[in-house]
């Protein structure tokens, strides 16, 4: 979801709720530690360059469990980041939230909700590398497999 989809939706909300794909809601009591921009440049398995640039949020929860963070003020966090950081509002957002160690995320929105969909490393040089994006199945004892 790209930053300007969030704003739209946190301009007309009244509550700011975040889920875990598995359905478990994020503690109404986090905080948005950071909103910034990361840029990833990196060359893949197949020897090509690659550049990434994404609007990074980190969500941490405390024990102030009397916090609670508004679509307002989310807005306001994002506008002063865009201001002072030269944030894109067509950047995708990754979202880090602490699980067994830091989790990266995509934002997703279903039901009222924000959603953090769980994101999945993958090769971009399949062709390189002999991959198929195909599955292949192998007939019984033809050795294929």
């Amino acid at each position: 979801m790209k930053l300007s989809e969030i704003k739209k939706i946190l301009s007309v909300s009244k509550n700011l709720t975040i889920k875990l794909e598995n359905g478990n809601l994020v503690p109404e009591h986090f905080h948005i530690t950071e909103v910034g921009s990361i840029s990833k440049n990196f060359i893949d398995c197949g020897g090509t360059v690659r550049n990434e640039k994404v609007v990074n949020f980190q969500l941490w929860e405390a024990n102030d469990t009397d916090h609670r963070l508004k679509p307002q003020k989310l807005l306001n966090i994002i506008a002063l980041s865009e201001k002072k950081l030269g944030i894109d509002e067509n950047l995708e957002v990754e979202v880090e939230y602490q699980a067994d160690t830091i989790g990266k995320y995509e934002m997703g929105f279903q039901n009222g909700n924000f959603i953090l969909l769980s994101k999945q490393t993958n090769c971009l040089a399949k062709d390189n590398c002999g991959i198929s994006d195909q599955k292949t199945s192998c007939a019984p004892n033809s050795g294929c497999c």
